[in-house]
């Protein structure tokens, strides 16, 4: 008798198959064994210094005891959509200085347009680089697997991931990994690329575009802040033991002099920044120079670009309104709708629904609570992000009137469908719960390769921000 099942259902059986291979394994291991693995893993990530820091104090990350899995059919899906998605990011500048719809969805501040219109040359149009994390909802296990990936928002500017994913996989592949492959020789699993070379490699490629190959390399945040994770003095480290020029630097530590910028009297060829656009424009109440920020800009020497300042979540309305449908091939339309939630600027407007019909969007939003989503437009962390079924009518009615007086501030999404993984979990007495997560994956695309970054949270707004773990996705094949 023939099978029921389509390919694409038999690929996400054989997916099931593998994430249940892992979870049976894992389960098979002793208690003491998970016991073992409890205290060591934590302490691990400790030592590589996987931590967040918090009003000055460092947090270790806590990393998931079991890793998930996926196919390498499916890291090679994930790698192509977040790959065409990204690069119709980065072309929303131009959008941006080319029509006034665009304006009104991706709004800038009048110094904000500004600083684009002043350094956005036809060198930006031909070649600019962002480096982003795309955070996606997506099933691995699901025999719908595809159909299951949904954006939720693209991040482009100073993303969190790029040390941490690999530290993470590094702990579980020499802890976890030699417990799980004892009990289960079959499974065939390993960890995806280092996350810092398929970076490092964009930035190489970028300095030969600009004209400075084996440029040195400066990695710039608020050094000095003591809030959040602490990963570019360690990615500084790694680019050094790679043979890179490289220093970790505050921004307000780089001058200007002899028409290049500096540091410490040494030449930098390109920052990347983990540095907001708006506190560039405040840059001189910071004690910074503002002609640094500015020539970075205009000579491409800054990653991301200031393409990666378009990623408000609002971005994802250009991809989902017919008004723009333009813009895009017919290849990129069909992929970014199957995968891109519908997504407004919440404003006194109407717009086209899930379906294309016309309707007045405060009242939609009004009628549609239980399947929609209000989020700030510009903020990250899980700030703010109110969802409609968890609300009373009064919350969302006020959130409405809220977004309706601060315009584009807010943008009101399609709800996602959140998935829920079970994990582990030791407890104090020695016992070991199975508990369910809720899991948001983020996907850090390049020209090679693609990296995922698992978070999963007991609360349905996921971020490591918020105390949340972080969950290793290993690459397998099905046996």
């Amino acid at each position: 008798m023939a099978s029921p099942l389509s390919p694409s259902d038999e690929r996400g059986l054989k997916a099931f198959s593998l994430d249940s291979q892992i979870r049976r394994a894992f389960f098979d291991l002793s208690a003491s064994t998970i016991w073992r693995l409890a205290e060591e893993v934590p302490a691990a990530a400790g030592a590589l210094g996987l931590t967040y820091t918090r009003d000055g104090k460092d947090e270790t990350i806590n990393v998931l005891l079991r890793p998930t899995g996926l196919l390498t059919e499916q890291m090679n899906y994930y790698h192509t959509v977040s790959n065409v998605l990204l690069e119709a990011l980065k072309r929303i500048p131009d959008m941006y200085l080319e029509n006034a719809e665009i304006r009104k969805t991706v709004p800038l501040d009048p110094d904000h347009e500004a600083l684009l219109r002043e350094t956005w040359t036809p060198q930006h149009r031909n070649s600019h680089c962002v480096f982003g994390r795309l955070d996606a909802m997506a099933d691995f296990v699901s025999p719908s697997w595809k159909d299951s990936l949904e954006f939720v928002e693209p991040n482009l500017v100073g993303v969190g991931g790029i040390v941490l994913v690999p530290g993470a996989e590094k702990v579980v592949v020499d802890h976890v990994w030699p417990a799980l492959r004892a009990v289960a020789p079959s499974l065939h699993l390993e960890a995806g690329e280092d996350l810092r070379s398929l970076f490092l490699r964009e930035l190489q490629d970028h300095l030969e575009v600009i004209g400075r190959p084996g440029g040195s390399v400066a990695l710039a945040d608020a050094k000095y802040s003591g809030d959040g994770p602490s990963e570019l003095g360690a990615l500084a480290d790694w680019f050094r033991g790679q043979g890179v020029d490289a220093v970790y630097v505050d921004p307000t530590e780089l001058a200007f002099s002899q028409d290049e910028v500096r540091y410490e009297g040494r030449k930098i060829d390109i920052v990347y920044r983990d540095y907001d656009t708006r506190d560039f424009l405040d840059f001189a109440e910071w004690g910074g120079d503002p002609i640094v920020p500015r020539t970075l800009f205009a000579r491409n020497q800054m990653v991301s670009s200031l393409g990666g300042d378009f990623d408000h979540k609002s971005a994802f309305e250009i991809f989902t309104d017919p008004r723009f449908a333009n813009f895009f091939t017919t290849g990129e339309r069909q992929l970014l709708r199957r995968h891109i939630l519908w997504t407004r600027v919440l404003s006194e407007r109407k717009t086209a629904d899930y379906h294309g019909d016309e309707v007045d969007l405060p009242a939609f939003t009004r009628l549609h609570r239980d399947t929609l989503v209000i989020k700030p437009n510009r903020s990250y962390g899980g700030d703010r992000v109110l969802i409609g079924p968890t609300v009373s009518e009064t919350d969302w009615d006020a959130a409405i009137q809220t977004a309706i007086a601060e315009p584009g501030e807010w943008v009101v999404q399609k709800m996602a469908r959140v998935v829920a993984y079970e994990f582990p979990v030791a407890q104090h007495d020695k016992s070991i719960a199975v508990e369910p997560f809720y899991v948001v994956f983020g996907f850090a695309p390049t020209k090679y390769g693609t990296g995922v970054l698992g978070r999963a949270s007991q609360k349905q707004v996921v971020n490591v921000a918020q105390r949340g773990g972080l969950v290793v996705v290993l690459v397998g094949r099905h046996t």
